[in-house]
């Protein structure tokens, strides 16, 4: 017992030591500047759920590559753009691509698996969004239809976008978020931070020059609201998954993962589901199992639930979206991953 209780904390040191600074932080006060700083009717006209699904979809899913964000740390990016009147669709589009298949990850998935594997990620992670977000808009069509109308009737009238000021300072914040992970890819952790604070610091500066007192308030409530949503849950989840890491025998793994049958691909993409990969670190793992006799059919299912979905994650979808949400998202992610990792085992990658 004590041994499960030592790796639960061990795991949930790592992901505060190495994740909340450079990732949570950025990611929590871009949520609330989304909200507060962004024109509900320009999201509306274009993600929101009355847009056109043909252009909203794709807008969603390209935009998505360049957020380097791992399972958790989207949540607070994606329940922003939802609560700042995104549609579901377009909003889990964003929550499955941007930890799924980002420009990041996929780079570095390249330099260890190759091109090839590379290629059927993006495909393959492009499908199951466009999939993902007409499940979730088709589920839940009357509920956005109420929610739309009543947001709609709440936006200003021919808002742009967001001003030039806030524009700068969401962008500023979105550097902030992807530069640790894009530019430090070696060295020690406190590079990241360095790099982490010196964003953060000319974020600060830039905020009190352009941002009024009652704006920068504003903005810190409402992350704030988003951190005492989110966050708890993600720390327990990350317990749990280092628990259930130390119960799951590595030579079970390996032996079950070989070959590319549909039991292997589910059993792939469940252990991907429930683990917590931070972005990047799904691809040395996946190699490694690779050599150990693993299927590239799984290794593409893992490749894509292991970042993609965790048991952290699970928790904060849940409080955020709602269990009906939550429940449909995994088991469609969870069903579309077997069935890419199955198909492109047998038809797509070479014996």
């Amino acid at each position: 017992m004590m041994e499960l209780l030592k790796a639960g904390w061990l795991a949930l040191e790592e992901y505060i030591a190495l994740h909340v600074l450079t990732c949570l932080v950025p990611a929590f006060l871009l949520a609330g500047a989304m909200v507060t700083f962004v024109s509900r009717e320009t999201i509306l006209q274009y993600v929101g759920a009355q847009a056109r699904k043909r252009t909203a979809f794709p807008l969603a899913a390209g935009s998505s590559f360049f957020v380097a964000a791992c399972s958790c740390t989207v949540i607070p990016v994606a329940s922003g753009l939802y609560y700042g009147g995104a549609g579901i669709g377009p909003a889990f589009i964003l929550l499955w691509v941007a930890p799924a298949a980002n420009l990041l990850a996929l780079i570095y998935t390249g330099a260890i698996l190759g091109a090839e594997m590379v290629a059927v990620r993006v495909v393959s992670a492009l499908l199951m969004a466009f999939v993902v977000g007409a499940v979730m808009a088709a589920a839940f069509r009357n509920e956005e239809r109420g929610r739309a109308a009543a947001l709609a009737a709440d936006a200003p009238p021919r808002a742009a976008l967001t001003s030039r000021g806030s524009a700068l300072l969401i962008l500023l914040l979105v550097a902030t978020l992807l530069a640790p992970n894009y530019l430090v890819r070696e060295g020690p952790y406190l590079h990241k931070v360095f790099l982490w604070a010196t964003g953060m610091v000319g974020t600060a500066l830039y905020a009190g020059r352009v941002k009024t007192r009652q704006e920068i308030i504003a903005w810190l409530k409402e992350t704030g609201w988003f951190v005492r949503l989110i966050f708890p849950l993600l720390l327990v989840g990350v317990f749990v998954v280092g628990v259930v890491g130390k119960l799951l025998p590595q030579q079970w793994v390996q032996n079950w993962l070989g070959g590319d049958s549909l039991s292997a691909s589910f059993l792939a993409t469940l252990i991907g589901s429930i683990s917590y990969f931070a972005t990047m670190t799904e691809a040395p793992f996946v190699d490694t199992l690779m050599k150990m006799g693993m299927g590239e059919g799984p290794a593409l299912a893992l490749l894509l639930t292991g970042p993609g979905l965790s048991l952290p994650n699970w928790l904060a979808i849940t409080r955020v979206f709602g269990p009906r949400k939550a429940v449909l998202y995994v088991l469609t992610i969870i069903m579309l991953g077997t069935l890419v990792g199955w198909l492109a085992g047998r038809f797509y990658f070479p014996d």
